[in-house]
């Protein structure tokens, strides 16, 4: 994998993602017996990536952006099992991943985000602690590999702002942080944090009850465990913060470029999908409410 960063750039929480897919992959080929890689042929490899797609693999649907994602670790680990000699030929050569119909993104609404922040018990250091990580995905729009990479210095509770890194280059981004998430990430340095601290050397934000950083599964635990207290159906995960984070800003009229820069997206073109949902709901509210559109 450390060639695999060499190459490519990836972050660390991009090469553990790769990680992630290969073993699936790995496992996946042993219940195919087709395990050995130097008659491994991109017919097998396309097979792996259609059962990835309709669910076979992992139980659940996965998205055209993950699969591509999924083909990517695998193109890598490829083009590296060609360069040690384990095969002779790229057997990713003309695979693709499989696509799908392009999704807005999924938002909840004020009061249902509301309900989820606010369902667990703040008495615990753990509910002090998850309470100060639902406050953070939903106040600063951070994706959940920003979240958990964040350092005790990046938190700055005297500004209410929050310094957030991404990417190749380490690329970074102050966010302005909400009243609410500030109040929240006090009281979990204060009152949550010291509980999980086993060496005072580690400066990781959000910490495990081993004292280590915060996992991204642990991560998606703590959203999935809020949303079923709050009776949350359907397919809620850090994500939804980021896009609820994103919809409830421009619902409540701020500029694009604005949301742009506290997403961190490169280009403007990637937030205005945004501005589609937001579109969609002016346009349901409209057609349930104008006199004249109750009438067609």
């Amino acid at each position: 994998m450390a060639d695999l960063h060499t190459a490519v750039g990836a972050s660390s929480n991009t090469l553990q993602a790769y990680g992630h897919d290969l073993k699936s992959f790995v496992g996946w080929l042993n219940t195919k017996k087709k395990s050995n890689l130097t008659g491994l042929k991109s017919t097998v490899v396309q097979g792996y990536l259609n059962d990835l797609s309709k669910g076979v693999v992992t139980g659940h649907e996965l998205t055209p952006a993950s699969c591509a994602r999924a083909l990517a670790a695998i193109r890598g680990f490829a083009t590296y099992c060609v360069e040690q000699g384990l095969c002779q030929a790229d057997f990713t050569a003309g695979v693709y991943a499989p696509s799908g119909p392009d999704r807005l993104p999924k938002a909840i609404s004020v009061d249902e985000m509301t309900r989820l922040i606010e369902s667990g018990e703040v008495t615990s250091p753990q509910g002090v602690r998850n309470r100060a990580f639902l406050e953070l995905l939903y106040g600063c729009g951070a994706r959940v590999s920003e979240a958990i990479a964040l350092n005790v210095g990046d938190i700055d509770i005297g500004t209410k702002s929050v310094v957030i890194r991404h990417g190749k280059g380490g690329k970074q981004r102050v966010v302005p942080l909400a009243g609410s998430a500030a109040k929240a990430l006090d009281a979990y340095l204060v009152r949550g944090r010291p509980d999980f601290v086993k060496d005072k050397r580690e400066r990781s934000l959000f910490l495990s009850t081993r004292g280590q950083r915060l996992s991204r599964q642990s991560a998606w635990n703590i959203v999935k465990d809020a949303a079923e207290e709050a009776g949350l159906s359907g397919d809620i995960s850090p994500h939804t913060f980021r896009h609820s984070f994103a919809t409830h800003l421009l619902d409540g009229g701020a500029d694009v470029r604005v949301v742009q820069e506290l997403l961190g997206h490169a280009s403007v073109a990637t937030t205005q999908i945004y501005t589609l949902v937001t579109i969609d709901r002016l346009r349901e509210t409209y057609v349930t409410s104008h006199p004249r559109a109750l009438k067609s």
